[in-house]
């Protein structure tokens, strides 16, 4: 454990013991929910395979009852702090195993995504079941254990307790063994590559609906790419945890207070040790603008979030005419979510904790769409949600209403065909209509072990 950590987790427990017998009054409670005043009307398949209308609000609250049941933090964990450590530091080895198969795609612009798809061997799985694709948090990947936990149960046969889904994790450029084969990494903002891996996806599954989860970073990126897609969204749902929305402000918080620079200083070193371990990749590209801006970040000592931002992500979190940007600044103001809520169209769940120490502005009005409902925790931390178990484990509260929100939009709503481009191959790569696009399979890949991780970084963030 880094001394910063050390040091929080100690101000955490000193900070926290005078509220630990507090825990069960104001923090063992139902989550607030705000619906639009006026809730979307959706299409639901009955039983007899007619089709019906039905508010969403009515369908959340009859299909969705975990959304609404108590979380109540196992004592030990007790504040947000404690809650967050326990995400990046426990060890999640022997739970929610699962194992991936991975498929390389190589991006028109030269960049390289690793698709780990759910479970390795999916034989048994209907062509037309529903595919939760999952967009992981900061510098993670589908090791995550807040991944594992929910692909774990939703892939596994109905007979067995499952959903009997796919899934699917986006591991970004450079992320959970990525290979990097272009000048960029990526970003809160650029929704680019996601829309790619969205298309191929599409190609080798066409009868499958998908299904959007996303954490933390991830989640700003689903946000992003819903409202920017509108009515051609490929995917035919949201579910955003941790979302950072309004980037600005949020740095602004972790920057002026002694224990959000050390969260903030976290962060900047994993993202340093990304670059780090993909400098051979990034080092190919002498001429590129990104050359210039290594040798700083990485001779940065105790770097704050946004100096990282400032020396690299506004130059190399995404691709022209976006990228680069001439400030941090800039680039937060541009990829915020908060502020596009209102253009989604598909049916959109956010949930966050009141205690999120990485997270602390939060749109509960939802942007007034029809289609969002958003879900606030009076505790939780940021992607934590821990509670007792059975026989004395610890399990995540959060696990019941994503599993029922999924099962809500993949088995229960009458999802409209898609008005998404049409996509045709072209030079081998499957490209969108009148879009400047594409991707396609290449070698590599294979079996991926889902507790698999290597590298520098602190999990959970």
């Amino acid at each position: 454990m880094s001394l910063g950590l050390f040091s929080l987790l100690a101000l955490s427990v000193v900070m926290g013991a005078g509220t630990l017998f507090r825990i069960a009054g104001w923090r063992s409670k139902a989550p607030s929910i705000h619906f639009s005043d006026t809730p979307a009307s959706v299409k639901i398949r009955q039983p007899d395979g007619s089709i019906a209308t039905e508010s969403l609000q009515n369908l959340v609250e009859t299909k969705c009852p975990g959304l609404r049941s108590k979380f109540s933090p196992v004592w030990w964990l007790f504040n947000g702090h404690l809650q967050t450590l326990y995400c990046v530091l426990g060890d999640f080895s022997k739970i929610d195993r699962l194992q991936y198969h991975r498929r390389l795609i190589r991006l028109l612009d030269g960049g390289t995504l690793g698709l780990d798809f759910a479970p390795a061997d999916s034989s048994k799985i209907k062509d037309d079941a529903p595919i939760i694709v999952v967009l992981h948090g900061l510098t993670g990947g589908s090791y995550e254990s807040y991944v594992r936990a929910i692909l774990a149960p939703a892939c596994r046969a109905v007979e067995d307790g499952g959903l009997g889904y796919r899934g699917v994790v986006v591991n970004f450029r450079g992320c959970a063994g990525t290979p990097v084969t272009a000048p960029q990494l990526y970003s809160a903002g650029h929704t680019g590559d996601i829309r790619q891996a969205l298309v191929f996806i599409s190609q080798i599954y066409p009868r499958a609906p998908l299904l959007g989860l996303g954490f933390s970073l991830g989640a700003n990126v689903l946000t992003r790419y819903l409202a920017q897609e509108g009515v051609q969204s490929r995917l035919s749902s949201g579910c955003a945890l941790g979302c950072p929305w309004a980037l600005s402000r949020n740095n602004e918080s972790l920057r002026n207070s002694f224990i959000g620079r050390i969260y903030s200083k976290a962060m900047a070193t994993n993202l340093i040790n990304l670059v780090r371990r993909n400098l051979d990749g990034l080092s190919k590209f002498p001429d590129h603008l990104i050359a210039q801006h290594i040798p700083t970040v990485l001779n940065l000592k105790g770097a704050l979030l946004d100096e990282f931002d400032e020396n690299f992500t506004r130059i190399a979190g995404g691709a022209p005419p976006d990228f680069p940007f001439a400030t941090a600044q800039d680039y937060y103001k541009w990829g915020s979510s908060h502020d596009v809520l209102s253009d989604i169209r598909v049916p959109f769940l956010a949930i966050g904790a009141a205690d999120d120490p990485v997270v602390q502005h939060i749109p509960m009005d939802g942007g007034g769409n029809a289609m969002t409902v958003m879900a606030l925790t009076a505790a939780g931390g940021h992607l934590g949600w821990f509670q007792a178990g059975p026989n004395g484990s610890i399990e995540r509260w959060i696990k019941a209403p994503v599993m029922q929100w999924m099962s809500l939009t993949g088995d229960v709503l009458a999802l409209p065909s898609s008005s998404a481009p049409h996509v045709h191959i072209e030079d081998g790569y499957y490209r969108e209509e009148g879009r400047e696009n594409g991707c396609k399979e290449i070698e590599g890949g294979g079996l991926v072990e889902g507790d698999s991780w290597e590298g520098r970084n602190l999990r959970g963030l």
